[in-house]
């Protein structure tokens, strides 16, 4: 079964950037949506950003504008740029496939504070 690897959060000030990665352990190409989501302390996880291909990506409203998701199938990864980063984007981050998700990897942390 493939496993996805999230890197790339930390400690960012508010209105800085933070680029994401989600490194699978084998070929993303014929998943045919991959997926960031986030969980905040106390909260439910949530759906951040999708990507089909270059031409079809859907994002939260919260984050539209703001986080860009790509997806390099060669390299088996998916980023996700986020730029104007606000204290409610704290939150662990989480790659996936849909539909029928894989099992999560340990996410990324990403603290937004100054």
């Amino acid at each position: 079964q493939v496993q996805f690897v999230e890197s790339g959060g930390g400690l960012v000030q508010p209105g800085g950037s933070l680029r994401l990665s989600c490194a699978a352990s084998g070929s993303i190409r014929n998943f045919i949506f991959m997926e960031w989501h986030r969980q905040a302390p106390g909260k439910q996880r949530e759906l951040v950003a999708r990507i089909q291909s270059a031409a079809y990506t859907d994002y939260k409203d919260s984050v539209k504008g703001r986080f860009t998701i790509s997806r390099d199938n060669a390299e088996n990864t998916v980023y996700l740029q986020m730029n104007s980063l606000k204290p409610e984007d704290t939150a662990v981050y989480y790659c996936n496939k849909h539909p029928y998700p894989l099992s999560w990897g340990q996410g990324t942390q990403v603290t937004v504070s100054s």
